[in-house]
């Protein structure tokens, strides 16, 4: 029988009930005739609850310790599906991700997939029974307990989706696929039926949260199409795959990121010096354009996502010992990015886009440019008015 992997995110299994929803989907999809593979997000807010606790007992958590931590909400929606699972009377196990086979590197907090060995899944597999996994971990060739960052559940069930062969990775959510923008921000975005894999990364790296960049990337090396789907009705989603590259350019979508941290390096300091002290606080980011002249001094600009950095504080505090003034660090600010193929083989879509932002009164604090994506940094009191304005100027609507 032909396998497929589904993956639920934490709002979909928050609580007994929506767990049991997520069971029959499950059971629905094993009596069509499947071998189901199902990764799951910790319960809800759980996360974020564990990570309010470790940082009441410590301002800059032990990467490690906090790994031990964080992989236990995954564990529990794991076992509570399992148990939802058998009292349908379907046959069920859950494991976790070092059971599984996901072999890791050794970074805490932010460890990269590099291998998968799914022998006990496909073992259980061919005992008839659904395979239940925590997302969003692993284990290094160390024997650590790891975890993927966030959204890290995705590149779960990517990977798992590649070593076992599957038909298809579904990835469930509560909203049926990938808009041209955050429907909440933008009322009239349209909902996308395929997106190429470089559009979809480009998006979940600007911000998107439907699917996770690191999971993109991997379903593009490995050729795994990706559905996003609604895990509430029956909606037709999108496929996020190879597509033939269009003839004509296209802005495919809008979307805003404000938990950033913005670091600003005047001259002075050697780039590469700095980005060598982010990398070994496994720190990633990215870099903007200089922003131009600052007292006769130019300075480059590095965003860093602040969910993936959990003792913010603390590094904020070695920063200004390693590097004094010549690093700023700022938390008023936010990106907004437009994705498209071509989006960037005239001047015009930029021009329009500062044109707008001017006409909004935001302030551009820097620009980056790319055969896919026109980037502005602005306050974050701007980020959705301009979020709106870009969508209707350069997709319409």
């Amino acid at each position: 029988m032909p396998i497929v992997v589904q993956k639920y995110g934490g709002s979909s299994v928050a609580g007994v009930e929506k767990l049991r929803k997520v069971a029959q989907r499950v059971k629905d999809k094993r009596e069509a005739g499947y071998q189901v593979v199902v990764v799951v997000s910790a319960m809800g807010d759980t996360t974020d609850e564990l990570l309010a606790l470790a940082k009441g007992v410590s301002v800059d958590p032990p990467r490690r310790e906090l790994d031990m931590l964080l992989t236990c909400g995954e564990r529990i929606s794991m076992a509570l599906l399992s148990m939802a699972l058998q009292e349908m009377d379907v046959p069920a196990i859950s494991f976790t991700g070092s059971q599984s086979g996901i072999i890791t590197t050794d970074a805490h907090a932010q460890a990269r997939i590099v291998e998968v060995r799914p022998y006990r899944i496909h073992d259980e597999l061919a005992r008839g029974k659904v395979v239940i996994v925590a997302g969003y971990q692993g284990v290094s060739f160390k024997k650590e307990v790891t975890t993927l960052g966030r959204g890290g559940s995705d590149t779960t069930a990517v990977a798992l989706a590649a070593a076992l062969d599957a038909e298809a990775c579904e990835i469930y959510s509560d909203v049926d696929g990938v808009f041209s923008a955050d429907p909440r921000v933008v009322p009239d975005a349209r909902k996308l039926e395929s997106l190429s894999y470089d559009e979809m990364q480009e998006l979940a790296s600007a911000g998107a949260t439907v699917l996770n960049a690191q999971a993109v990337e991997w379903a593009k090396a490995r050729g795994i199409t990706i559905l996003a789907r609604t895990a509430h009705g029956q909606g037709t989603g999108t496929a996020v795959q190879e597509l033939a590259v269009p003839t004509d350019h296209r802005l495919k979508g809008v979307t805003a990121d404000a938990e950033m941290a913005v670091l600003s390096a005047s001259e002075p300091i050697r780039l590469a010096e700095l980005l060598e002290f982010l990398d070994a606080r496994a720190v990633r980011g990215r870099t903007l354009d200089c922003e131009g002249s600052v007292g006769g001094v130019r300075r480059t600009v590095i965003t860093v996502p602040l969910a993936d950095i959990h003792g913010a504080d603390a590094l904020r505090r070695e920063l200004a010992t390693r590097f004094g003034d010549a690093v700023s660090w700022r938390e008023d600010l936010g990106t907004v990015t437009c994705v498209g193929v071509g989006l960037n083989a005239d001047w015009a879509p930029l021009r329009r886009a500062l044109a707008a932002a001017e006409e909004l009164g935001a302030h551009v604090h820097a620009a980056h440019t790319s055969p896919l994506q026109l980037t502005l940094l602005v306050d974050k009191a701007h980020l959705k008015a301009l979020t709106a304005r870009l969508h209707r100027e350069l997709l319409g609507g």
